[in-house]
């Protein structure tokens, strides 16, 4: 099975608990935090990932980690994933968590990104319009990137609308330089 499908599988199950929790927006802070460590910090990644780690070690950990911070489900969960050797799959599993939940919510998630940081309001407008043209409560997330120079690119699942300058500037050089060869 290809780790994608393995990932949202093991989401569903992430999700189902919640339910049963009746939280679905705090387990979901909970999956995306551990996520963040397994990505962002090398020693949690190197010591999940060790094949010289045994398993009882790595759950240990886990439960000495997060046994008065998380539910105690949670923590079975995650103790379940290192036991069948997925930990290095939670990054994928809190993304097709989060995607889950907004499925089930009529939510879906829009990348924004922007040149700059968003002025008072302007992003809430953005989501307004998008949810409008989606039929669809959109759910900003901004990203910043001076690269694009100005505008606005927008991703929604595989659907991108790139209104940046960088884009617009690229098409018109293509288009002088088409018109210059045909001149010649």
């Amino acid at each position: 099975m290809r780790d994608s499908t393995i990932a949202r599988n093991y989401a569903e199950v992430l999700v189902t608990l919640a339910q049963r929790a009746g939280d679905l927006d705090g387990w979901g802070r909970m999956i995306d935090d551990v996520a963040a460590s397994v990505t962002n910090d090398i020693r949690v990644r190197r010591y999940l990932e060790s094949p010289r780690v045994p398993v009882v070690a790595k759950k240990a950990m886990l439960q000495k980690a997060f046994q008065d911070r998380m539910p105690r489900l949670m923590v079975r969960f995650l103790e379940s994933l290192v036991q069948n050797r997925r930990q290095l799959l939670i990054p994928q599993i809190a993304q097709e968590y989060a995607t889950l939940v907004d499925e089930s919510l009529g939510r879906v998630r829009a990348e924004i990104t922007l040149a700059r940081e968003p002025q008072p309001g302007e992003l809430e407008a953005i989501a307004a319009s998008l949810s409008k043209t989606l039929g669809r409560t959109a759910v900003a997330h901004v990203k910043v990137n001076p690269d694009i120079i100005g505008g606005v690119i927008v991703r929604v699942g595989d659907y991108v609308k790139d209104g940046s300058v960088r884009r617009r500037i690229g098409v018109l050089k293509s288009k002088l330089v088409q018109q210059a060869t045909l001149s010649q």
